[in-house]
């Protein structure tokens, strides 16, 4: 990843040390100019830490469409960042640190440890060596009238002169790791162009679940399903039963066109499919076989293998009337609907939608309203479902912002 050289007097400040900031600071620094990266929690990398917890899943081996396909409406502004810095391209760099990868069955991509803090050291350590200098417990508050930065630290206010700035201070979800959002308004302030920070990867909620599900099934997991919205095709998956809702990566793959609709409509009903591999022929055959004295319950556990929570499911959301008629039944088991009607609190949510407009940015991912300050990683508008897909685009952003501050700067100079 070597770049050409600029002048060594050149200096940047890089505030937000996630996966963005920190591949801007490496780009920087291979290009010969001095770094410093801010931020203002104990220690960097907080958040792609907890996201290594249970397995860090880096990026993904789909083929190259389907994988910028998972960028939706923002895949034309991501596409040029992906094709900088794509999957291979990360897993090489991941290489070139020491670590291996594999790919595991579902095309994920992991470090063989299945660990994020490895590579995070072996990443500051290679930092460090390169000269940036990483400034914990200084947190930015804004501008002063001079256009300096306003850093919080430890000994008190300070301000900070820099050539150019990063910005790279995450969403809003996981305040507790940084990501608070408060950036927003020192943004706004400059008349940058910027969407409401709203939940991605999120669960939701339902109206009301009976007290007997809640007290039963509340954290049950609902495997081998398929949820669909609207007319598209379900996807297949498992998710979890909440007391409030449903949550899970099936539902956090779906979670930007149900909170879209419920934006829209006030609500959005979601179809479960409790048997994915049987065709509703067969199920109603099986429900048809005459049951005898045995209850419904019965009857649907030992025919069609349905019961616990998917029991518990298919009779919270149907009528005595559907339980009535087979036909209805065997259709309901096949697309049970399911109305949600919020999403759970930003601060929950895996991830966020919204933040700093593509549009208020030129290419090079420089605030056009704020010259000399570039802006990276998830405080970007964009979103990605689970997958590897958020890191690869946070890793993507920072080099091209990285790139972009090399370039301004030696046109500047």
């Amino acid at each position: 990843m070597t770049q050409p050289n600029t002048s060594p007097s050149h200096r940047v400040a890089i505030i937000g040390g996630g996966p963005a900031g920190l591949m801007a600071a490496e780009v920087l620094s291979q290009a010969g100019i001095l770094v410093d990266l801010y931020d203002g929690m104990p220690s960097v990398g907080r958040k792609f830490l907890l996201a290594g917890v249970g397995g860090m899943n880096i990026t993904h081996s789909e083929a190259y469409p389907a994988f910028l396909s998972r960028y939706a409406e923002r895949a034309p502004q991501i596409a040029p960042l992906l094709r900088g810095f794509g999957a291979d391209a990360l897993c090489q760099w991941i290489h070139d640190l020491g670590i291996e990868t594999f790919v595991g069955s579902s095309g994920r991509v992991f470090p063989t440890d299945m660990k994020a803090a490895p590579l995070l050291r072996a990443w500051l350590k290679r930092l460090r060596d390169s000269g940036v200098v990483i400034h914990t417990r200084h947190r930015w508050l804004g501008w002063d009238a001079q256009h300096n930065l306003l850093i919080h630290s430890p000994d008190g206010e300070k301000t900070v002169q820099a050539d150019a700035t990063l910005l790279s201070l995450g969403g809003g979800s996981w305040a507790r790791l940084g990501s608070d959002g408060a950036w927003m308004l020192e943004l706004e302030k400059r008349g940058v162009g910027l969407a409401p920070l709203q939940p991605s990867n999120c669960g939701f909620e339902v109206q009301a679940w009976s007290e007997l599900l809640v007290s039963k099934f509340a954290g049950a997991p609902l495997k081998n399903v398929a949820i669909g919205l609207n007319d598209d095709v379900p996807r297949l998956g498992e998710c979890v039963i909440t007391a409030t809702g449903i949550e899970g990566s099936l539902i956090y793959a779906l979670s930007a066109p149900i909170r879209e609709a419920i934006n829209q409509q006030g609500s959005a009903t979601v179809h479960i499919d409790l048997l994915p591999g049987r065709p509703v022929d067969k199920i109603l055959a099986a429900l048809s076989k005459p049951r005898g004295s045995r209850s419904m319950s019965k009857h649907l556990h030992s025919q069609l293998g349905i019961d616990g929570v998917k029991a518990a499911l298919l009779r919270e959301l149907t009528s005595a009337d559907t339980f009535a008629d087979l036909a209805s039944l065997a259709q309901a088991i096949k697309a049970l609907p399911l109305t949600l009607v919020k999403t759970r609190p930003l601060d929950e949510a895996i991830s966020s939608a919204g933040g700093v407009l593509f549009e208020s940015m030129d290419e090079r991912l420089m605030l056009k309203q704020v010259p000399g300050v570039f802006c990276a990683g998830e405080m970007i508008d964009w979103e990605a479902p689970t997958g590897g897909y958020l890191l690869t685009a946070c890793f993507a952003s920072g080099r091209a912002a990285g790139l972009g501050i090399v370039e301004w700067l030696r046109r500047k100079a």
